[in-house]
């Protein structure tokens, strides 16, 4: 673990955590993918540039899978090549296989991911294939990535519920975790896909994760369905983690739960930590502008409770 700040007149489990905390901004590919209507290159790109102008070190801009399944990130090549690149910035894509991280890295991609899941019914349903197949699909394109010295980053999906099989056993989430891990990916991504988790739920699932893979490499993923993330993203620091997602606005709604809303906002996030005393290089107002921008966009109400307060939108 890295450095820690020390806050006096704080209880006891506040007075170790991490002294800076990575944020990964996923709102541009996780949080617009489910949009119905689809969003214009353009405003893709600028909703990109706004986040690095607001100091987020990793945005997730697109993912390099068939039109077919997600219509929303066809115009894939055309963001990778219109965004302006900071140079302390990083800016991951999603592949989902050997093809889509061929596609990624002709396109400019300095870096990529990939996605497992805890559940073989999620699994089975969401990529079409078994947990297993897909951990064989992945080694593949780590393979590949390592022969072109492209970082790669392991998102395990449903680690604290699934919504065909229900609980899910923190040791299922650890064998994942650490085969994705073992398989050359530099940091494993926690994701409470629906958002049941709780901070009891969060603490058991980490113990055991984090046996098999290095706490520095540990990050959470986590959604506000039934608004525990705030919570459970404390747990996780207090154990640990410095590496959060997170997405602007809110972006994402849970697809399991109508109406409910899914990816922990950025700007709560970022409140939260720079309130703990912890630096993300983060400028708010900035972050907020960003939010502001692509909800106009969307034509919908922002799920950050800092940019409501904000009277932002």
């Amino acid at each position: 673990m890295g450095a820690v700040c020390t806050q006096s007149g704080v209880s006891s489990p506040l007075k170790r955590l991490p002294a800076r905390v990575k944020i990964v901004e996923v709102g541009p590919r996780d949080g617009l993918q489910n949009e119905k209507t689809l969003v214009p290159a353009e405003v893709k790109i600028q909703l990109i540039d706004m986040l690095s102008e607001a100091g987020l070190p990793v945005i997730e801009a697109t993912s390099f899978v068939s039109p077919k399944w997600v219509p929303q990130m066809a115009d894939q090549v055309e963001v990778m090549r219109g965004i302006r690149r900071r140079p302390d910035a990083s800016y991951p894509v999603l592949t989902p296989n050997l093809q889509g991280f061929q596609a990624a890295v002709r396109a400019g991609a300095r870096e990529v991911a990939i996605f497992g899941a805890a559940s073989e019914l999620f699994s089975k349903k969401n990529i079409n294939c078994s947990v297993e197949e897909s951990l064989q699909r992945f080694e593949e394109v780590t393979r590949a990535a390592k022969e072109q010295s492209v970082p790669v980053r392991g998102y395990v999906s449903c680690v604290l519920g699934c919504p065909y099989e229900g609980k899910v056993s923190p040791e299922k989430v650890a064998q994942v975790a650490k085969r994705l891990y073992s398989m050359g990916c530099y940091e494993i991504s926690l994701g409470d896909t629906i958002g049941v988790g709780t901070p009891r739920g969060m603490q058991e699932m980490l113990t055991a994760v984090s046996r098999e893979v290095p706490i520095s490499a540990i990050a959470v993923h986590c959604h506000d369905t039934y608004g525990q993330a705030l919570a459970n993203i404390l747990v996780a620091l207090q154990m640990g983690v410095s590496v959060v997602d997170s997405s602007v606005a809110g972006l994402g709604g849970c697809p399991y739960a109508q109406g409910a809303s899914g990816n922990v906002a950025t700007e709560d996030v970022v409140y939260m930590l720079h309130g703990l005393g912890i630096h993300t290089g983060v400028d708010l107002q900035k972050l907020m502008d960003a939010g502001v921008f692509i909800c106009r966009v969307l034509n919908r109400k922002t799920s950050s409770k800092v940019a409501q307060a904000s009277c932002k939108l």
